[in-house]
C-alpha cells in the first residue's frame, strides 16, 4: 500500500513536470514504471541506492529530487564506484 501511494505522488510530480520540459521527457513512455521502482526504493528502509545506466531514468530521479525528499540515492553505473563513494586512505 505504501508503494502505491508513493507511486501516485511520484507520477503526479513527473507528469506535471513533463508538461514543462517535453524535450527531456517526451520519448519516455514508461514514467509509471520508473515511478513504481523509485517508490519501492523510497519506502523500503533496507534500500539505500538505486543503480541504473538509463539517462532518462536519471532525469526523472532529478525531477523528483527537486520536488520532494527522497529516502534513497541513485547511482549512475557509468561512473566508477570510487567516484560515487570516494576512496579510503588505508596508509
Amino acid at each position: 500500500m505504501n508503494h502505491a501511494k508513493r507511486t501516485g505522488e511520484f507520477a503526479k510530480i513527473v507528469f506535471t513536470e513533463k508538461g514543462k520540459t517535453r524535450e527531456e521527457l517526451k520519448p519516455r513512455t514508461v514514467i509509471p514504471n520508473d515511478s513504481k521502482l523509485f517508490a519501492q526504493s523510497d519506502t523500503e528502509t533496507s534500500i539505500n541506492y538505486f543503480v541504473t545506466s538509463d539517462a532518462r531514468s536519471l532525469a526523472i530521479y532529478n525531477i523528483l529530487k527537486n520536488e520532494t525528499k527522497l529516502n534513497f540515492h541513485i547511482i549512475d553505473i557509468n561512473h566508477s564506484h570510487s567516484e560515487v563513494f570516494g576512496l579510503l586512505d588505508l596508509k
